[in-house]
């Protein structure tokens, strides 16, 4: 019996199935959405609670333990004797919290060398892979919490010194326009100007809080917050003038940054391309055919040449890592 086309019949299954797909993303994205906002809403009540006034004690102790939290000591600098991994404690964001930190690192350097044990019968590049995983798993894990938060502290940080401009030109102190920043602002910026706050009225100076602001954050634009409030109490002069130079430099410069961004695009959308391709065609390979490689893979002459191909993978990212990678 011939069977014709019939487009009902073809049709009507496909678009249920995407409509089925697109109901589980946006209730995916419904979830995440809730759990963010839920995360915001909680931090924003953790840090307005040390507003009260009635707890003086309480807000000593709730100061230095956020310090903790951020991987500082008591006095504000840092704890850890490694500076610059201490700098990407404090810079991620993240609660430190170094006994549930290397309990992971180690679960999952240990989860990596049973998964090489199984597949490459190799105990040494095993234990390497493990090694390596448990060794720098959590180096490139701060590295991304530290810039995507660098990324949203400038997005806001025009947005608070605007606050602050618009509280001193009404009358305002600045500790108070500092505060009034940590409470309407949201993190980063909020739990960074409150910590600001909190030593401003524990006697530390404006620009001493201030700068230690830029040190926990390590983004350039706070640095040239940091830089014209250094200025403003050393020459003096009207600091809302200078706050509001230091907007106009800080807006331009991130507009410089999305048109860089824009006219590198097409460079990282290539680079991610031709790196993947790669693992790509491998994985699918080894999933369709699982013996495709099975009488070579063993060879020393194979290894080494694979060996070689990755040497040359690397310094094709090296290269085109320099070619989009703009500095100013």
């Amino acid at each position: 019996m011939i069977r014709f086309f019939d487009p009902t019949a073809d049709i009507v299954p496909l678009i249920v199935s995407v409509m089925f797909a697109a109901s589980i993303v946006l209730m995916a994205q419904a979830a995440m959405g809730l759990l963010r906002e839920a995360k915001a809403g909680a931090t924003m009540n953790r840090r307005l609670r040390i507003d009260r006034d009635d707890e003086p004690v309480a807000i000593g102790d709730m100061m230095i333990e956020v310090r903790r939290e951020r991987g500082l000591n008591a006095e504000g600098g840092f704890a850890l004797p490694v500076e610059w991994f201490n700098k990407l404690i404090t810079r991620s964001g993240l609660t430190f919290k170094p006994a549930l930190w290397f309990a992971s690192a180690w679960g999952t350097g240990l989860l990596v060398f049973g998964i090489a044990v199984w597949k490459m019968d190799s105990l040494f590049m095993a234990a390497a892979m493990g090694l390596v995983t448990c060794a720098f798993g959590p180096v490139v894990v701060l590295k991304y919490f530290a810039g995507k938060r660098a990324k949203a502290m400038s997005r806001q940080l025009s947005d608070a010194l605007q606050i602050v401009v618009r509280s001193l030109e009404a009358g305002h102190p600045v500790p108070t326009a500092i505060s009034l920043v940590a409470r309407e602002m949201p993190d980063p910026v909020g739990g960074e100007f409150r910590i600001a706050a909190d030593e401003m009225s524990y006697g530390v100076s404006l620009s001493t809080a201030i700068e230690r602001l830029a040190l926990r954050s390590g983004d350039p634009d706070v640095e040239l917050f940091a830089a014209t409030v250094r200025l403003q109490e050393r020459t003096g002069g009207n600091l809302c003038d200078l706050l509001e130079a230091s907007i106009d430099t800080i807006r331009d410069r991130q507009t410089l940054r999305l048109k860089v961004n824009a006219a590198s695009s097409e460079g990282r959308a290539s680079a991610m391309i031709l790196t993947a391709a790669p693992f790509v065609v491998a994985g699918a390979i080894y999933l369709m055919k699982p013996d495709f490689y099975g009488s070579v893979i063993d060879d020393p002459t194979f290894q080494k040449i694979l060996a070689g191909l990755g040497v040359w993978l690397a310094i094709g990212n090296l290269i085109m890592r320099r070619m989009i990678n703009f500095r100013f």
